[in-house]
């Protein structure tokens, strides 16, 4: 059983407020990073593996899909925070047989069809909202909070 300290979702993936804010508030050591997307991409690699190195913490990229398939696998010393890019990414985790007890959601950026959602950096359209409750309805605790010291709002 993968020991999950933290499953986030954020459109940034991993920049400074996740490598040092939510990295240190969770106790991981290990980021994990659930992308297709970033999975391919070096330069998005190295500019994350940067900001983890500064966090003093270990990194990986695996598509979802390869998340699903080797995160059982994962040593009892890993302390995993495990991040997303999207709702659908962290609800194929979990409908996968990722066992994730709760999901943070942070920043989630406007796009055109999407609107502010209990919080000034969460967009959301329907998708993301049946997402949420397709979550939800699974046992699984889904709220927002932007950063550590925020306030904690329930979905």
């Amino acid at each position: 059983m993968p020991n999950i300290k933290l499953a986030r979702i954020d459109n940034r993936l991993v920049h400074g407020q996740v490598g040092n804010q939510w990295t240190g508030a969770s106790g991981a050591n290990l980021i994990v990073v659930a992308d297709d997307e970033c999975a391919q991409d070096p330069i998005m690699k190295q500019v994350m593996t940067m900001t983890a190195d500064a966090a003093g913490v270990g990194i990986r990229f695996f598509t979802v899909q390869k998340t699903i398939d080797v995160i059982s696998k994962a040593s009892p010393k890993q302390l995993i925070f495990l991040v997303c890019k999207n709702p659908q990414a962290m609800r194929k985790l979990i409908d996968g047989g990722v066992p994730i007890k709760a999901v943070n959601v942070g920043n989630m950026h406007s796009a055109p069809g999407k609107v502010t959602y209990k919080e000034a950096h969460v967009y959301v359209d329907d998708q993301d909202l049946e997402d949420f409750e397709a979550m939800k309805a699974k046992g699984v605790d889904v709220y927002i909070q932007i950063a550590p010291g925020n306030k904690r709002i329930d979905i």
